[in-house]
């Protein structure tokens, strides 16, 4: 029964503190009834009677099944007193006190209400999702609280809870915590076996359970929950067995069936759908493949999306609490005990694209999103990154939202595809635009990588001369559709038949939206033309021209680059706009551009006239070794037009003829020994007497350099037989250059009268080299750089390789010198050895 809930034992608290301080955070166990029953007293306790609660759920299904528990416990009809309200779905009426809804429902009730007329009390469940418009619906709420609804109720809940953060930024707010009821769960590791399905591991782990309950198994989408229950039901430990699946894609009748009660022992094989909000009763084992799929942002198209990846420690301890509820269980997990992961998954204000969440803000008139009251601020680059895209969308100008921008909040979608939409109204394509919009929504249609039989169907039935991959998808599925979606028909044509199913539901609640906001949704006669448009003004963030005729890399608008599928229909367009984009793994990380449409640069033009800038652009030709000046017509900085003009001006031509000759693909016949060596003895005695304040050549100086002698250039022809060295002298003044001459000398003078070259070198002293007989007579090596450096000596045999490197020349004629005359007298004896 309800009552006997473990959340009761604080039933007392939670309503005198929410009577007293307005605001409450709640820590309840999974199981404990805080879903359910929290409600059930703010109703009993008579708190609502200037309003209906409003519980957030992160998941549509959450809200359904939670909201159907509750009628029945209070033995209402679903819809009357207590409903739920999700995207494109709503059973709820005036009479409703207990209201079920996902985050962004709420949001937007709030923009078009902000005094939120009829709300007594908010409740955020399950928030340690930590999901972004959770973040942002808990803000405006503290924000309408202590602005003008003094007696608003708000109370966040979940049964793991950061709550000193939360505390800090909800004060002032009372605390309270549910024990529970927990039973003890015992945890065992599954060797992690790469090569070995998850499905196949959770069948395992079922077949060699030998406990009484049932059994609940996390997997993270529909496709494995159906492998999982293939490969339990071929195990005979199954028979009598009920097997059912739970993810948000079933049909709410299936939902329901997952959490009903039955005489027969159940394996429930669900998504994290199950981890936290609903119930499942009687379960003792938990199998737990250690993956679901994470909200993140898609860089496919440009939407919110979940991508499978590893769950964190807490969202596996939240998992393995399920085995405990009622007795006593077990929880298998199918990896290994040495296996690190995440203590708890980052907020999704820090992982998603935030364009949608901030036009619905610029709409509630949140003008300074640095200044917004976030419980986590996001970074300053997704911030920019959703302000600059509904700026392209015209969503945004000047940093306010505009009448477009409002429109655009009426569809439930990405403003991509809002956009496209409303742009088909003028276009006369809407139908099209919605089906569009609805074969993007959920998981791809078409199944990548299918085998070589399944390829040559499709592209003999979809195939064929287009102007855009969407013609492709829609065929496909208007194939599916003529074969009533049936496994078979798909099958054969790579189809996901239950993407394909939700397609058509989907296109109709979009149309009925289109309909609502005055667009025409009848069929109209259109050219080939109409939504290729619509899909440019949707996406005109993503445009991309191709390189050259010989290869599909491409560059996009706003300095990114990709590469063009080699399936796309399109791949001979010099303009495109791509709708999706995607990073590849191989050797190295590709970024792939598909569902490609074709454009024409007329049409940006025509639809983005600000949009354009004229650049001059200066390039090297490396096979013609010159440098050609353009003038480049640019749309965000792409370029769209190139057309050559005259010669390039000189500082920018000299700046690409210098970085070629520095990198050594160039040469300049006079730059020899003499001009490396000067720049080497200008450098030694700025670095040995900084009294001479000589300033030392660098890497930047030598670039200087090097583009001073190919001023006025535009060819390797007409720098080649430049002088160099008059140059590099020439960065002097003449009087520091006598300093360097005289500090520094291109030879030293021995007492001897002999006057051997100086070699000098980057690191480390100077040094000569010469034969024994040219130093005869020579004990000491005049010093340099004011007397400061010795250089070294390099003393050759008359074959001219050292015998001996020294600075103490009278040493070496003392020390050294007998035992290597000997030696050398009898390979060389016609030389002088004195």
């Amino acid at each position: 029964m309800a009552d006997r809930l473990p959340i009761y034992d604080i039933e007392t608290e939670i309503v005198a503190r929410l009577e007293e301080t307005r605001r409450l955070i709640l820590s309840a166990p999974t199981g404990s009834g805080k879903s359910t029953q929290v409600p059930q007293m703010l109703l009993k306790h008579g708190l609502l009677e200037r309003g209906q609660v409003v519980i957030l759920q992160p998941r549509r299904i959450a809200a359904r099944l939670l909201a159907a528990r509750v009628a029945g416990e209070l033995g209402v009809t679903l819809g009357r007193e207590v409903g739920y309200q999700v995207r494109l779905d709503t059973v709820s009426g005036p009479q409703t006190k207990i209201l079920y809804v996902t985050e962004g429902i709420l949001l937007r009730r709030m923009i078009q209400d902000p005094s939120l007329v009829g709300v007594a009390a908010i409740l955020f469940d399950e928030f340690h999702e930590r999901h972004l418009y959770g973040d942002i619906t808990l803000a405006r709420a503290l924000d309408l609280q202590e602005r003008s609804r003094p007696d608003l109720l708000l109370a966040v809940m979940s049964a793991t809870l950061d709550g000193d953060r939360l505390e800090t930024y909800m004060k002032p707010c009372a605390r309270l915590v549910s024990e529970g009821r927990v039973f003890p769960v015992s945890i065992r590791y599954a060797s992690s076996k790469e090569d070995v399905p998850a499905w196949e591991q959770a069948a395992d782990a079922f077949a060699g359970w030998d406990g009484g309950g049932d059994a609940l198994v996390f997997m993270p989408g529909g496709y494995e929950i159906a492998r999982t229950i293939e490969a339990i039901r071929a195990r005979p430990e199954s028979k009598g067995v009920l097997l059912l699946p739970l993810h948000g894609e079933l049909s709410p009748r299936d939902q329901d069936a997952a959490v009903a009660r039955y005489p027969q022992r159940k394996v429930v094989v669900a998504t994290n759908v199950a981890e936290t909000s609903l119930t499942i009763d009687g379960v003792r084992l938990v199998i737990d493949s250690g993956l679901a799929r994470i909200p993140r942002y898609d860089p496919y198209r440009g939407i919110n999306t979940l991508l499978v990846e590893k769950i964190s420690r807490a969202s596996a301890d939240q998992r393995a609490g399920r085995a405990g509820r009622t007795a006593p269980g077990t929880c298998v997990r199918l990896w290994s005990e040495r296996e690190t992961r995440a203590a708890r998954e980052v907020p999704e204000v820090k992982r998603l694209d935030l364009s949608e969440v901030v036009l619905t803000l610029k709409d509630a008139g949140v003008d300074d999103l640095r200044a917004f009251r976030w419980l986590e601020a996001p970074d300053e680059k997704s911030l920019a990154h959703a302000e600059t895209l509904l700026h392209d969308l015209e969503a945004l100008k000047d940093g306010r939202i505009t009448p477009l921008g409002r429109r655009m909040l009426a569809f439930p979608l990405h403003p991509r595809y809002a956009r496209m939409l409303l742009a088909a109204q003028e276009h006369g394509c809407v139908r099209e635009a919605a089906l569009v919009a609805a074969l993007t929504q959920g998981r791809d249609l078409l199944i990548r990588n299918v085998d070589r039989e399944t390829d040559r169907f499709r592209e003999q039935r979809f195939g064929g001369r287009a102007s855009s991959d969407f013609e492709f998808v829609m065929k496909a599925y208007a194939w599916a559709e003529k074969g009533d979606f049936s496994l078979d028909v798909c099958r054969r044509a790579g189809i996901h038949a239950q993407t394909a199913r939700q397609v058509g539901p989907l296109f109709e609640q979009f149309l009925g939206i289109a309909e609502k906001e005055g667009l025409d949704t009848k069929p109209r006669e259109k050219t080939d033309d109409t939504l290729r448009k619509c899909i440019l003004i949707g996406f005109s963030d993503r445009v991309a021209r191709r390189l050259d005729e010989g290869t599909l890399r491409c560059e996009l608008v706003h300095g990114r680059s990709g590469t063009l599928a080699k399936e796309s229909a399109v791949r001979t367009s010099p303009l495109l706009v791509v709708a999706e984009v995607r990073e590849v793994e191989g050797k190295e990380l590709q970024t792939i551009l598909s569902l490609a449409t074709a454009i024409e640069p007329a049409w940006l033009r025509e639809f983005f006239p600000g949009d354009f800038t004229r650049k001059p652009h200066v390039h090297y030709e490396p096979a013609a070794k010159r440098v050609y000046a353009e003038e480049w017509t640019c749309f965000r900085g792409l370029a769209i037009e190139k057309k050559k003009v005259d010669a390039p001006p000189g500082d920018e031509g000299a700046r690409l003829l210098a970085e070629e000759v520095l990198a050594g693909r160039l040469k300049l016949d006079h730059w020899d020994a003499a001009a490396d060596q000067w720049i080497q003895r200008v450098n030694l005695v700025a670095r040995t007497c900084p009294e001479l304040e000589v300033s030392p050549i660098g890497d930047a100086e030598r670039r200087t350099l090097v583009e001073q002698i190919c001023h006025g250039a535009s060819s390797h022809k007409e720098i080649k037989a430049r002088p160099v060295l008059p140059v590099f002298k020439g960065w002097l003044n003449p009087a520091i250059a006598d300093l360097v001459e005289k500090h520094a000398p291109e030879r030293l003078a021995l007492s001897n009268g002999r006057t051997p070259r100086v070699t000098y070198v980057p690191d480390g002293p100077p040094y000569v080299s010469a034969r024994i007989q040219e130093l005869f007579g020579v004990t000491q090596v005049p010093k340099i750089a004011l007397g400061r450096v010795a250089p070294l000596v390099h003393i050759l045999a008359p074959s001219h390789r050292p015998v001996q490197i020294t600075q103490d020349l009278a040493g070496f004629w003392t020390e050294h010198y007998p035992k290597l005359k000997k030696e050398l007298q009898r390979k060389y004896p016609r030389h002088e050895w004195k």
